[in-house]
């Protein structure tokens, strides 16, 4: 008979608080304000030690399991984002591209109506995300946001609200279509 145990390693990952940010851990949520304001990310901090020292955070767990791993290091990553994101907002660039009939967008607060999308008559409606904000210069769609998830989800939106469902995608290339993540070109 074959008995598995489940290997514990002690695993801590710094990460180096930069100058001008400051973090504020609480229970269940992560805290970073900086010269672009302040973003907060609730986490799950279940079996992870996550504490400030000094001028570092330190995220780990002393027996950790997979589990745990997976987690430290997701965690991390959120960690690095809300950073960076109060150091410097995320910008997604988005081209509207149209074949025949023109599409405009209107913004009308927290949404945004996409009119004449493949000559349609009803418009088509794209929920703007709380933290982030929608710029449009002529045929270019520009989303900002000091919260990555939020400026990420915004601009997904966009592409989801005019994604073309039954018809020839080789024909039809009409649409809202991300050009830039976080000033990397796609």
């Amino acid at each position: 008979m074959l008995i598995f145990t489940k290997m514990k390693k002690e695993i801590f990952e710094e990460l180096e608080i930069p100058s001008g940010v400051e973090i504020k851990i609480g229970k269940n949520f992560v805290e970073a304000t900086g010269k672009e304001g302040t973003v907060k990310k609730e986490l799950n901090l279940s079996n992870i030690d996550l504490k400030i020292d000094g001028k570092k955070i330190i995220i780990g767990s002393k027996k950790a399991t997979r589990t745990e791993k997976k987690m430290i290091y997701t965690i991390l990553s959120h960690v690095k984002n809300l950073i960076n994101g109060v150091q410097k907002k995320y910008e997604y660039k988005m081209k509207i591209c149209f074949n025949h009939f023109p599409i405009t967008i209107d913004l009308n607060g927290k949404e945004a109506t996409i009119k004449n999308f493949l000559g349609e008559k009803i418009p088509r409606k794209a929920k703007i995300v709380e933290d982030s904000e929608v710029k449009i210069n002529k045929d270019i769609v520009i989303v900002t946001s000091k919260n990555r998830e939020a400026a990420g989800q915004t601009a997904a939106n966009f592409e989801i609200a005019t994604k073309i469902r039954n018809r020839d995608r080789r024909v039809f290339q009409d649409g809202i279509f991300i050009t830039s993540k976080c000033g990397k070109d796609i």
